[in-house]
């Protein structure tokens, strides 16, 4: 397993210590969402590392290509699932948040049968770097008026991006998705 995978494994593996000081923070003090927040963007700086290292020494593998989105989705869900027992975001603003990456991974994969492989779009990146950026504007819990107002727009930007990016998708890749309907 080279350098990458190995990264894209360990962004799996810290997505469970995550959920557990983000969840249990509330009752054993402030310092776990601390350490959630750290275990956040340690997880999120491996899957820019992974990408850059496994282009540029070209390791490129099967599994890293099917592994690292899924990693990907599997860092951002389980953070904005866990909002939703906290009161931090609506339940109806990570359905379709969800539902979005479902609907996109099913059409990777349904391309990937024909041999096609569909890089991400603009859309899609800007809607990942600001759901990131609000997740970890989220995770300390900051308080404060000014803050809940910022992370409110935020979290209605990821919103409208995702929303944008799968109707970009979807258009985009109109002629396969036409192809077995």
């Amino acid at each position: 397993m080279n350098l990458p995978n190995k990264l894209t494994v360990l962004r799996v593996i810290l997505v469970p210590f995550f959920v557990f000081f983000i969840l249990t923070a509330d009752r054993f003090g402030p310092a776990f969402r601390y350490i959630a927040l750290i275990i956040f963007i340690a997880a999120s700086l491996t899957d820019m590392l992974d990408g850059k290292i496994a282009r540029k020494y070209n390791l490129v593998t099967t599994f890293g290509k099917f592994m690292d989105p899924l990693a990907d989705k599997l860092l951002v869900c389980s953070a904005l699932i866990c909002f939703i027992p906290l009161g931090r975001i609506p339940t109806w603003i990570v359905l379709i948040i969800i539902a979005r990456e479902f609907i996109i991974s099913g059409f990777r994969l349904v391309a990937a049968e024909e041999g096609i492989v569909i890089a991400a779009g603009i859309w899609g990146k800007w809607k990942t770097a600001i759901t990131m950026i609000t997740i970890i504007l989220m995770i300390p819990d900051f308080g404060g008026s000014a803050i809940h107002l910022i992370e409110q727009i935020l979290i209605y930007l990821s919103l409208a991006l995702t929303i944008i990016s799968l109707c970009d998708y979807l258009y985009r890749n109109r002629s396969i998705i036409g192809k077995d309907m």
